[in-house]
């Protein structure tokens, strides 16, 4: 959802000032942009080591096969804490970029731009907090929301598998239990992945513009910074298409709204096998395979479900 954020929202104001050279909505769009960008950052920092968490439990709990499914209100309060967590550390990007312009050497008109100058309007304490955050921005940046992430994860893949040791993974193997597990961790890696490459740009452009920033030109400062920006839409792009295809649960959920949506959803005959189905589904939600017996009612029986 964040990521269609970043999408919906971002993307169009980026382009819209490359195109134009106006800021769209002005000084709102300087702090709101750079303000969900980090966000991003931190929800998908803080969501894959949450998903390194809840595989090291998966393996080391004594009754792996049978591990009951989370309940929601323990999904959403963690979601929140993620959430408020990687809002609450991204709050300094709104009072450090303001609107600025400039006249163009080439066209002679002016060009709006942000830059990263905190306001001089602050309090005194707080325009001190701010100028710390920008002189430590690179190194957090770097540690907080690159390293955090693909080193938690790989420590978490790592003692996972240690744990588990030879001979329990020899019992799960060839099991659907061990082929879920197994293709939850792929999944995970894969996600950590695509944001490790989508991040490494930029924090490469980071601690090169700190110590070269005197020799480069404002247009190579824009260009690297351009380039950073759609390195993120391209991770917001590419993440959720990879999460629904290859976690099956998830993608046939949402391949089933978008049909309901289609069709409508009105009442027909065949509501009673659409709602034998739902219950299907969410009987076997917590594998990742869906073996769909849809036709004849015997199956269901077979599967010790309600239906």
């Amino acid at each position: 959802f964040w990521d269609f954020l970043i999408l919906f929202f971002c993307l169009p104001v980026v382009i819209f000032n490359e195109i134009t050279k106006k800021r769209l909505l002005g000084d709102v769009s300087c702090r709101i942009v750079p303000f969900m960008e980090v966000s991003s950052l931190g929800v998908t920092t803080f969501s894959l080591c949450a998903l390194g968490i809840d595989r090291f439990h998966a393996a080391t709990s004594p009754q792996a096969s049978t591990r009951p499914i989370e309940q929601c209100q323990s999904i959403i309060a963690k979601l929140a804490v993620i959430w408020v967590g990687s809002m609450t550390l991204s709050v300094p990007e709104i009072l450090l970029w303001q609107l600025a312009q400039d006249t163009s050497p080439v066209s002679g008109g002016v060009t709006e731009f942000c830059t990263m100058k905190p306001s001089s309007n602050l309090p005194e304490s707080i325009y001190s907090l701010v100028l710390t955050y920008q002189n430590a921005r690179m190194w957090w940046y770097f540690g907080c929301y690159f390293c955090l992430p693909i080193l938690f994860t790989v420590s978490c893949q790592l003692v996972t598998r240690r744990i588990r040791g030879t001979e329990k993974k020899s019992e799960c193997r060839g099991t659907k239990h061990g082929q879920c597990e197994s293709h939850l961790n792929c999944t995970i890696i894969a996600l950590t992945v695509i944001y490790g490459l989508c991040t490494t740009p930029e924090n490469v452009c980071n601690i090169v513009v700190a110590y070269m920033s005197p020799d480069m030109s404002k247009q190579t400062l824009d260009l690297l910074n351009l380039i950073n920006q759609f390195f993120l839409f391209f991770k917001c792009s590419v993440t959720p298409v990879l999460l629904l295809c290859l976690c099956r649960p998830l993608g046939q959920a949402f391949m089933d709204c978008c049909c309901c949506c289609c069709e409508g959803c009105g009442p027909d005959t065949t509501s009673s096998e659409g709602s034998a189905d739902s219950k299907l589904k969410t009987e076997m939600s917590s594998s990742i395979f869906f073996d769909k017996p849809r036709e004849t009612p015997p199956p269901l029986l077979a599967l010790g479900t309600p239906c």
